[in-house]
């Protein structure tokens, strides 16, 4: 038995699930979410709980079963608390700008990157446009979000230039030894 996908999920004043035709459909004060439900996986709502159960045991309803405990949990946490994920930017010259849904981005190149933000995600900057903090209620695209404006120049372990999380640290090198 898994012991992630056993677990149950309690769910929180505010916040309605519900469960039909294996579609799960989440409700709260930040917004709504839908997921679909893994034919063979089934969802037992009682009690402000809701239980995750499988069918048989095979391979894939095994992997499937933590899968959409977590994914459950994770739905019903964006819809009551949310998500955030915070990135800095650090150079000479480098920064971000919002120009309405669109958050234009300054790396050192010889071009502004363009990100358009998604449904369901905010993005406010701090700091001069030297902090970027990602909000939202889906999980999943904030998480993406971030990892997408991080891709467009990952820090490098020399000067520390570029886009990383707040609480990443980078491995620093030492440069060329003059001789």
């Amino acid at each position: 038995m898994s012991r992630i996908g056993k677990e149950p999920i309690t769910i929180p004043a505010g916040v309605t699930v519900e469960s039909k035709d294996q579609i799960l459909t989440v409700k709260g004060s930040k917004g709504e979410l839908t997921q679909a439900i893994y034919p063979g996986i089934e969802l037992t709502i009682e009690d402000n709980t809701i239980v995750v159960e499988r069918k048989n045991n095979s391979k894939i309803l095994r992997a499937m079963h933590g899968t959409l405990r977590a994914i459950t949990a994770n739905m019903i946490e964006g819809v009551s608390n949310g998500y955030t994920k915070s990135l800095l930017i650090e150079g000479v010259g480098f920064k971000g700008v919002l120009k309405g849904r669109v958050l234009v981005l300054s790396l050192g190149y010889s071009h502004e990157i363009n990100f358009d933000i998604p449904e369901g995600v905010e993005i406010t900057l701090e700091g001069n446009g030297t902090e970027v903090v990602i909000t939202g209620y889906d999980k999943q695209k904030v998480g993406q979000s971030a990892a997408q404006i991080r891709s467009y120049y990952k820090a490098e372990p020399y000067k520390g230039k570029g886009v990383r999380y707040k609480d990443e640290t980078i491995r620093r090198k030492a440069g060329k030894a003059v001789a």
